[in-house]
């Protein structure tokens, strides 16, 4: 009797126990679906169903109360804060008296467990796509530009000058009181050897530096002391603790990624333009933009203080937006501004958000399906070119306020950032959270889950 075995027949191949899982959990998540129709019915089933149904009102009723406060000012914002407030509350209450609550705990909670297990069995399925890395020698003259105030003093607050020396590295502060160029630093540090370069500051001054290091095949290095700190979430730093990222200079691995190009210029995340461009021009929006915002918008959606914007991608032609945004690869969902994440960085391709909300009524749509609305377009292209009737066009790119000549052309410049992260980080590849449901059902069913690729996604494989 041979005693060798191959591996499938010595033990079930990891990636079949996967498959399993996955079929497990997809199973579950339709069961929890069906839990939650079922409660829906029980409560129909009692002659109360309409009320049921008031929670979907309110939640549009909500949406449109949003539209008007902030499309409108005076009396009309007012009503309209107001009935975005009311208008869940009442749902609540009214829940609450016709003692429809439990139904509706119930129905919620068995809704949300089933995005729960439908993601995480798609998630099984997913190839670990994290970038690819490699192993590189420890940088022998590496220069890092500091901004001293970027994310409210981080560079003091954590030592970031003396440990950076410690290491080996030279640092540069960038003169504040003066006029600060990044760009000039970066290439005098090239023209003095240097073989690394890096940035401690916010994503602005981090892209300029990015295109000096690009155009030179140096490695880059990120610290995470910014406000927000974008690219280095995306690209798995430590938010929380910026220093983190010096280990890059003694243990590091080399990512290879895109970086974006607006009419020349570098960008690591995004490019924006419409309503929030015209905003964050306004000198009162870094110390106010709450008010800011509140002050401008109502003129930028109902009136006539934005530019019409004519946008041509790849593919697709987009008429006047109200909102335009770039992104270097696509986000896994259409909220970048609210924390939103992208998969990877090294696609190959911009993402592409629009948004044109047309009144009430779109926006109490916007606010029950979300990135599916009528109102939001989203999709991938190489190239985007945004032209106007008008010589220049209000930009912010990375969160910098710019003004350039139109048509304003972006492209994505493929794999062209060498990137040095710390080989160990605590970020991990992040999986889009939307679901696909026929997906799911497939796989519940034992059928093959692969999803056929689009046409676009194939003319950008």
């Amino acid at each position: 009797m041979n005693a060798t075995r191959t591996k499938t027949e010595a033990e079930p191949d990891r990636s079949d126990r996967g498959v399993g899982w996955a079929r497990a959990l997809a199973r579950l998540a339709l069961l929890c679906v069906a839990g939650a129709v079922a409660a829906v019915i029980a409560g129909a089933g009692s002659g109360e169903w309409l009320i049921l149904l008031v929670g979907l009102a309110g939640l549009a009723l909500a949406g449109a109360g949003l539209w008007w406060a902030l499309a409108h000012r005076g009396v009309a914002r007012l009503c309209g804060a107001l009935l975005a407030l009311a208008a869940p509350v009442g749902v609540l209450v009214l829940y609450a008296v016709s003692g429809l609550w439990l139904v509706a705990v119930t129905a919620l909670a068995l809704w949300v467990a089933a995005l729960a297990c439908a993601r995480s069995a798609l998630r099984r399925l997913r190839k670990p796509h994290g970038m690819r890395h490699r192993s590189s020698r420890p940088p022998r003259r590496p220069v890092l530009i500091m901004n001293p105030r970027s994310g409210g003093g981080k560079v003091g607050e954590y030592g970031l000058v003396e440990r950076a020396e410690a290491l080996g590295a030279r640092v540069l502060l960038l003169d504040l009181d003066g006029d600060p160029d990044p760009v000039a630093l970066a290439r005098r540090a090239v023209a003095e050897g240097a073989d690394l370069l890096g940035v401690a500051g916010g994503d602005g001054t981090q892209a300029l530096v990015a295109g000096v290091a690009a155009e030179h095949g140096l490695p880059f290095l990120v610290l995470s002391a910014g406000t927000r700190n974008h690219f280095a979430m995306d690209l798995g730093l430590d938010r929380d603790d910026p220093a983190s990222g010096l280990d890059a200079l003694s243990d590091g691995v080399e990512l290879r990624i895109d970086l974006g190009d607006v009419a020349g210029r570098p960008f690591v995340n995004t490019v924006s333009f419409g309503a929030y461009a015209e905003i964050v021009q306004s000198p009162d929006y870094r110390e106010a933009k709450t008010a800011t915002v509140l002050d401008q918008l109502p003129d930028l959606l109902v009136g006539d203080a934005v530019t019409p914007l004519e946008v041509q991608t790849d593919d697709t032609r987009i008429d006047a937006p109200q909102t335009l945004l770039v992104s270097n690869n696509p986000y896994a969902r259409a909220d970048p501004l609210g924390g939103g994440r992208r998969p990877r960085l090294d696609g190959g391709v911009l993402g592409v958000i629009a948004v044109r909300v047309e009144g009430a009524a779109q926006a109490a749509e916007l606010a029950l399906r979300g990135e599916r609305a009528s109102s939001v377009t989203t999709l991938t292209s190489r190239r985007v070119v945004v032209d106007a009737d008008v010589e220049l066009i209000p930009v912010a790119v990375d969160g910098e306020a710019l003004s350039l000549p139109t048509p304003v052309v972006c492209r994505v410049r493929h794999g062209v950032l060498r990137v040095r992260v710390p080989r160990h980080r605590p970020g991990a590849p992040y999986v889009a959270p939307s679901v696909d449901w026929r997906r799911v059902v497939r796989l519940a069913l034992g059928r093959s889950p692969i999803r056929p690729r689009t046409k676009q996604e194939k003319s950008h494989a």
